[in-house]
């Protein structure tokens, strides 16, 4: 056996390992498989001779490739438009099969949408730290930050996830009530209403997906904005069930192509999620209610 079939061996047995940490930083699994095989170029590349941890060294660079797709994601979506897109039917994508390993070890569909909020170096340090138990030291030199300012990463990536997996107001129905009031202002243009519905700094994030759909922007701040964005557009959206929590879906030609998710805290909407990466959305438990 030759030096490369050996690393090609080395590689396979560490593959999975790789899936679940690219998986958890870009939340998709194509760009994840892009993430591995880049990985694997790097390493048939290097000269890993003096490499006495192959796992560690691969993690790293792994890592370092998924940080750089995730800030060319963020710099997309800043070239973009400011305006949020109509709800168009999208060409249908087709997805490969998931990968046996991920299924069975795969993170839920509400921590991928809430690490999709965070910024990639908090991303990055939160999953590397939180998921998969690296140290600070390491962190900090894939994220280019000293060990204290990785920390600190990881932390306010930490109290982001804990803060959208608790949930403040256990009254299931009086959340479910929430997003049928904001759903039933949109169709009718009730812009007071809306207002009423937000927190005055709620914040509506897009993903890539929806982008593409309408080229708008990623980001809309403030209760005002996010209001005139929703006022008279959620005609054909319905409340839905996802993975459990209220929330919308916007369905077209029999298929759902956009979740909406809200994060509701006193009462008020604080944040509202919109998804159409069809990777995303084929790991909810989506039931549609009534009416």
């Amino acid at each position: 056996m030759d030096g490369l079939d050996w690393l090609a061996n080395r590689f396979q047995e560490n593959r999975s390992h790789l899936e679940a940490v690219a998986f958890r930083m870009l939340g998709s699994l194509s760009e994840a498989d892009d993430a591995v095989q880049e990985t694997w170029l790097r390493l048939s590349r290097s000269d890993t001779s003096g490499v006495d941890n192959l796992t560690g060294w691969l993690t790293t660079v792994i890592s370092r490739v998924c940080l750089d797709m995730l800030r060319s994601r963020a710099a997309r979506r800043e070239d973009l438009g400011t305006e949020l897109p109509e709800m168009p039917a999208p060409s249908a994508s087709g997805g490969g099969p998931e990968d046996e390993a991920l299924l069975a070890d795969s993170v839920g569909v509400a921590l991928l949408v809430v690490l999709g909020t965070l910024n990639p170096a908090e991303r990055v340090a939160f999953v590397l730290h939180d998921m998969f138990g690296v140290p600070f030291d390491e962190v900090a030199g894939i994220v280019g930050r000293t060990p204290a300012a990785a920390r600190q990463l990881a932390s306010r990536a930490r109290r982001r996830v804990q803060g959208a997996e608790t949930v403040a107001d256990s009254d299931h129905s009086r959340r479910r009530a929430i997003v049928e009031a904001f759903l039933a202002a949109s169709r009718h243009g009730d812009f007071e209403a809306l207002l009423t519905l937000l927190d005055p700094e709620v914040v509506l994030r897009a993903d890539d997906a929806v982008v593409r759909m309408g080229g708008g922007s990623a980001e809309v701040v403030g209760a005002a904005a996010v209001a005139a964005t929703f006022s008279g557009r959620a005609r054909a959206a319905r409340a839905a069930l996802l993975d459990g929590v209220p929330g919308a879906v916007w369905a077209h030609g029999g298929a759902t192509r956009v979740v909406f998710g809200f994060t509701i805290a006193d009462g008020k909407i604080t944040g509202i999620d919109m998804i159409a990466d069809s990777e995303r959305i084929s790991e909810l438990t989506i039931d549609v209610l009534g009416g």
